[in-house]
């Protein structure tokens, strides 16, 4: 469901009781509902009407003839769906059940897109997020003390919930950051830039934390002077860096709002690295410093441990640390080397005083405004389509979004781009189709091995947009 009440009584009804909560992007089709409930084993949906009317298509009723649907904010329900408003109040006072949860038992499944294949599901236990939880808060501390600056204070008046909160980033960052902080989260149930200034100036929000391409648009209407936004103090970031420029803008729209950011990943329950003000104003390409419940090292192909400067791959150990992929022993076995280290699939380097610096991707992603799409599964969509014989998606560079998703298809004379695009509705979230389509004459190039060559199919197709931009 979107950013509703609903979603955060839910959450800790769920989280309670012992259950585990398992968090599906609301933006997926029913083919991808149907996946995420069959993996996770979930038995119960909680979903607002736009979800619910993908809930009971035939295919998911079919495969899933136990699950129970309870509907939030709809008086249309379908045969087989309950109200869950009707519900508790036809139960009454409910006394909670008394059962004994472990910090090692499992509080969430969040879903996390690969380079290859279906989204895995990230498990994480109650240590876990609690490790993050209190990581965020030593973090900015030491911050600040080390800064000379006051401690900022443990009540905060209030922050913008604009991200899902099926992410981790909205759900770890925004909402369950602000239990201990004591604020109000004003919740957004759709991006509009105009309506987030609005909230900000009238509910008086002191953090916002957000995408680039979100916290972009923020500062395009802050930039206007129709609000004045000056209870704004931090705006944040992360899922994908920033372009140098807009962290400078931040610092000039905003009056005494602070920008920052960070890296981490749903593996680590959002905590990572972070970096704000000064710091962040003088290294803009930078994720931070290491955070407190963490270890990071970078690595060589051998196993390695590199210097400073040096590049490789970045790993990350910690208390905050998921225990695994949730149904992939083959993938958790992949994931992990030395016991306990995780790959994390970026090519990162650290400085000589330990600032981290993501420069670049091993895994097949693509990061679109915070939304991790794996071109594996992108590609297994279109290639579901009869006219598509061949398919390689890649990341377009984008000003506002950081990066689109590009495909290049090469199929039977009868393919046409539109109806294309019309048959991926059905099988990706709408982020996820391509919104730039190659059709290629001649069949993809590939190794003597019979590996798509998708680094000179990306080459060929970016040269082909720009040639086409600069004749318009």
């Amino acid at each position: 469901m979107r950013n509703y009440p609903e979603w955060v009584l839910a959450f800790c009804a769920i989280t309670s009781i012992g259950a585990v909560a398992v968090a599906m992007n609301g933006h997926w089709q029913a083919e991808e509902l149907l996946y995420g409930l069959q993996d996770s084993g979930a038995n119960v949906v909680l979903a607002d009407a736009e979800r619910v009317t993908r809930l009971v298509q035939p295919a998911v009723r079919a495969a899933l003839p136990q699950l129970q649907c309870l509907a939030v904010r709809t008086t249309e329900l379908p045969a087989g769906v309950r109200s869950l408003q009707a519900l508790t109040e036809a139960a009454g006072d409910v006394a909670m059940p008394a059962v004994d949860i472990g910090p090692d038992d499992y509080a969430t499944i969040l879903f996390t897109s690969g380079s290859t294949g279906h989204p895995k599901g990230v498990v994480s236990t109650h240590r876990n997020i609690l490790a993050a939880l209190l990581s965020w808060e030593l973090d900015r501390e030491i911050g600040e003390r080390v800064a000379g600056l006051e401690p900022a204070p443990v009540e905060q008046p209030g922050t913008l919930l604009a991200v899902p909160l099926f992410h981790v980033s909205g759900l770890h960052t925004s909402y369950l950051a602000g239990y201990r902080a004591q604020r109000r989260m004003v919740c957004m149930y759709r991006w509009d830039p105009e309506v987030a200034a609005e909230l900000i100036d009238r509910e008086r929000l002191t953090t916002v934390a957000a995408p680039a391409a979100m916290t972009g648009d923020l500062v395009r209407v802050a930039q206007q002077k129709k609000y004045s936004l000056d209870s704004l103090m931090w705006v944040g970031g992360g899922g994908a860096p920033r372009a140098p420029e807009q962290v400078r803008e931040i610092a000039r729209s905003f009056g005494q709002a602070l920008p920052g950011t960070g890296w981490g990943m749903t593996e680590t329950n959002a905590i990572g690295a972070g970096i704000g003000g000064e710091d962040y104003l003088s290294r803009p390409a930078s994720s931070g410093r290491c955070s407190q419940v963490l270890e990071l090292k970078v690595i060589d192909e051998l196993g390695k441990a590199l210097p400073a400067g040096e590049r490789g791959e970045l790993l990350v150990r910690g208390t905050s640390m998921f225990p695994g992929y949730w149904n992939r022993p083959e993938a958790n076995a992949q994931s992990f080397i030395d016991g306990d280290w995780f790959r994390t699939g970026d090519v990162a380097y650290l400085d000589d005083e330990g600032f981290l610096f993501i420069v670049d991707r091993i895994k097949d992603l693509i990061i679109r405004g915070g939304e991790n799409i794996g071109c594996g599964q992108v590609e297994a969509a279109l290639l579901m389509h009869p006219d598509v014989h061949e398919a390689a998606v890649y990341a377009v560079p984008d000003e506002r979004m950081g990066e689109e998703v590009g495909a290049t298809v090469h199929g039977s004379p009868n393919l046409d781009v539109e109806a294309l695009r019309a048959f991926l509705v059905a099988h990706l979230a709408r982020f996820e189709i391509p919104r730039f389509i190659h059709v290629a004459a001649e069949p993809l190039p590939r190794t003597p091995s019979g590996k798509i060559l998708k680094r000179q199919i990306k080459q060929t197709a970016l040269a082909a947009l720009l040639g086409s931009a600069a004749g318009m």
